[in-house]
C-alpha cells in the first residue's frame, strides 16, 4: 500500500501504521479512509494529501 504525504505540513500517512488516534486502524489503505478524516498534524482534509514518490 502506498504512503501519502500532506502537502501542507509533510505528515506521512503510512497504511501499515494507520492513525489509531484518529480512528484509522493499521492496515487501512488511504483510499479507504473516510472522507471526514483530517491530517492529525495540521487538520487539513484528505484532498491535501499526495502519493509519496
Amino acid at each position: 500500500m502506498k504512503k501519502y504525504v500532506c502537502g501542507a505540513c509533510g505528515y506521512v500517512y503510512d497504511p501499515a501504521l494507520g492513525d489509531p488516534d484518529g480512528g484509522i486502524s493499521p492496515g487501512t489503505a488511504f483510499e479507504d479512509i473516510p472522507d471526514g478524516w483530517v491530517c492529525p498534524v495540521c487538520g487539513l482534509g484528505k484532498d491535501a494529501f499526495n502519493p509519496e514518490d
